[in-house]
């Protein structure tokens, strides 16, 4: 899977574990509605350990960004395959 990274130079390695790393910040960094997913094991993955505190919108609200979520879906990806499956516990 990742045998692409055995081509690359080392600079070029070093590029893509900035770019990764910047991604991974950008998502620990989120809070609100902008945090889908809660991920610590992930941010784990960077050399920094900050004390993460996010805030955490209401159930009222939580419920309808998670809806206006599934809608920008539909429109942004309305080929996708669709599931009844639940997720696991």
């Amino acid at each position: 899977m990742d045998k692409d990274l055995d081509a690359l130079s080392r600079d070029q390695l070093l590029a893509e574990v900035k770019k990764l790393r910047a991604a991974i910040r950008e998502h620990r960094d989120c809070s609100g509605h902008e945090l889908c997913w809660y991920h610590p094991e992930l941010w784990s993955l960077l050399p920094e350990q900050t004390v993460h505190t996010l805030t955490v919108p209401e159930w009222p609200q939580f419920l309808q960004g998670c809806v206006r979520y599934r809608q920008s879906l539909d429109q942004q990806c309305p080929q996708a395959p669709r599931t009844q499956q639940e997720d696991s516990p």
